[in-house]
């Protein structure tokens, strides 16, 4: 079933190097701008320490972006024994799991590696679903952490959330400072043209790569999902009932989209112009398509 493992940990590695790139890129800017070498290895440093940041405490992040708080054996028995059972069939470690107190339905994992794993839903989602649902979306997250999709989706919330903390320090500071580029001739004004091209491509930039790295595995956890309950029609179910829900989730942001089984901006028509998922419908569609 877990076919991708080695490709996701490559591409996690391919992210944290593209990362320190593109922070010593705007150190090196950063520290030309204001003739100050030593902002340059700030900068490295600072990269270095995201990097192993986002490896060994995304999840802790992703699970307070989200308010998250742990669901235990007795307030959420199926939720729980469900889980149990499927991780047991997937042969994993039984994952930590977080409730998020939100009536839209959503469920997401997260993690660095199969023994360090969180499996999340919202109350709506447990609310909402039979059990045959519910174990459809449990074994698609599963698949995620059996695939170690959870590295790399988790750290992509780190990461690309501070490319673009960092871009915004750098457009404040040459606002702030507006009156230096006098001094500085043709070069700080091409300086300024350079970080303010990098702040427009950021969010572009981050977009992009969540696209890339979330729709086939959304796939690929449908199909190894099904696969491990032996009913796709579960997993189609809860689907179909997860996007007739048009309301968006109270607390999440653009950083965590891509982790959620479902689009959690539902209802809101600007953000599908970047959704990280592909169409409930489509996917509906072959999952049912198992059954024949």
């Amino acid at each position: 079933m877990y076919t991708h493992q080695s490709s996701n940990i490559a591409k996690t590695y391919l992210l944290m190097g593209l990362f320190l790139v593109v922070i010593a890129g705007l150190g090196y800017f950063v520290s030309i701008y204001y003739s100050n070498p030593v902002l340059f290895y700030i900068a490295i440093i600072f990269s270095l320490f995201m990097n192993v940041a986002s490896f060994w405490w995304s999840d802790k992040i992703v699970l307070s972006m989200s308010k998250a708080r742990p669901a235990n054996r007795q307030e959420f028995f199926d939720f729980y024994t469900s889980t149990e059972n499927l991780a047991i069939t997937a042969g994993l470690p039984m994952p930590k799991l977080y409730v998020i107190d939100d009536p839209a339905p959503n469920a997401f994992a997260t993690g660095r590696d199969k023994n360090h794993a969180v499996v999340a839903a919202t109350t709506g989602l447990l609310q909402k679903l039979n059990k045959s649902e519910l174990e459809g979306v449990i074994a698609h997250e599963l698949s995620h952490i059996g695939n170690r999709d959870i590295l790399l989706m988790s750290s992509v919330v780190v990461l690309v959330g501070f490319v673009s903390i960092i871009s915004d320090m750098f457009l404040r500071g040459m606002i702030f400072s507006g009156n230096r580029d006098n001094d500085k001739g043709n070069v700080g004004g091409i300086l300024a043209i350079v970080g303010i091209a990098l702040i427009i491509l950021s969010p572009i930039i981050a977009t992009l790569i969540k696209l890339a790295i979330s729709r086939r595995r959304e796939y690929l956890a449908d199909a190894s999902g099904a696969l491990l309950t032996r009913y796709p029609e579960g997993l189609a179910s809860a689907l179909e009932k997860i996007s007739s829900y048009n309301q968006p989730m109270k607390n999440t942001s653009t950083a965590t989209a891509h982790l959620f089984i479902s689009n959690p901006f539902s209802g809101k028509s600007v953000s599908n112009l970047f959704s990280t998922h592909p169409p409930a419908s489509e996917r509906i569609k072959i999952l049912r398509g198992m059954v024949n």
